[in-house]
């Protein structure tokens, strides 16, 4: 999408060189309608330049820092040189991931969506997400609740669900930890099957998170979850263990939960 508006001062922007000249650089502003700016001579490279064109290249594209917008000259001044490389790198990915939530928008509503609607709909998710990326993730990691304070009618909720879900990678964390099973009771085989099914959640896991407990060695079990961060994979870790521990100790059996896997003795 492209931003109607301006840019502050202090953003950052990705741009276009669109012209060289001996005093600077005109770069059209990839992020918004119709606007241009200027890097001076003196804001492209540090140091004494003896050639604009031995630092930048026209239809180059690049990442530069507003300085100054003058609305009523139309006037954007730019630097060049006070973008670093961590900066650069950073800008150019957000800027190719809203090109991608650019894309899904049109998955989601049509190639045919009018400009209004798309307005409404995108700056819904900016108000929320900041980005139009940052809400496609969270509707593919926490689906229709994420999205219930942007406002938007539910079908347009749905669609922006089943297109995030079938469309954006989410970044996963894997948590794991072990749990010791033990019971004196007869039937203490069983107890420990019911102990294990306690820990999978018998299902109801959270649908962004994925556990699965494993068989290591009597009387040891591993937990490993996978979430869309450490703070949720944490929780269901610890709920996972302690959800086996309630049914084992109704049997006077013992639960030891702990991080690391005791290493078999020869």
């Amino acid at each position: 999408m492209k931003y109607s508006g301006w840019p502050e001062p202090g953003e950052l922007v990705v741009g276009r060189v669109d012209d060289i000249e001996d005093f600077g650089v005109f770069v059209d502003l990839l992020e918004y309608d119709d606007k241009r700016g200027l890097s001076h001579i003196s804001e492209v490279a540090s140091g004494w330049i003896k050639n604009v064109r031995d630092h930048v290249s026209e239809d180059q594209r690049v990442v530069a820092k507003v300085l100054d917008v003058d609305e009523d000259s139309q006037q954007i001044d730019l630097s060049l040189k006070d973008v670093n490389d961590h900066q650069r790198k950073d800008k150019i990915q957000e800027w190719k991931n809203e090109q991608k939530a650019d894309n899904w928008m049109e998955i989601a509503f049509g190639e045919d969506l009018e400009g209004d609607r798309y307005a409404d709909i995108a700056n819904a998710l900016l108000g929320e997400f900041g980005t139009l990326y940052d809400g496609f993730e969270k509707a593919a990691i926490h689906g229709e609740e994420s999205l219930t304070e942007t406002g938007l009618p539910d079908d347009d909720i749905d669609a922006i669900v089943e297109t995030a879900r079938e469309n954006v990678s989410v970044p996963y964390v894997t948590v794991t930890g072990y749990v010791d099973l033990e019971c004196p009771a007869s039937d203490g085989v069983d107890v420990v099957q019911e102990a294990m099914q306690a820990a999978e959640g018998n299902g109801e896991i959270p649908e962004e998170v994925d556990l699965n407990v494993t068989y290591v060695g009597s009387p040891e079990y591993r937990i490993e979850v996978q979430a869309p961060d450490y703070k949720v994979a944490e929780s269901q870790l610890e709920a996972s263990a302690d959800r086996a521990a309630d049914v084992i100790s109704d049997y006077d059996g013992t639960a030891e939960y702990h991080r690391e896997r005791h290493e078999t003795e020869d």
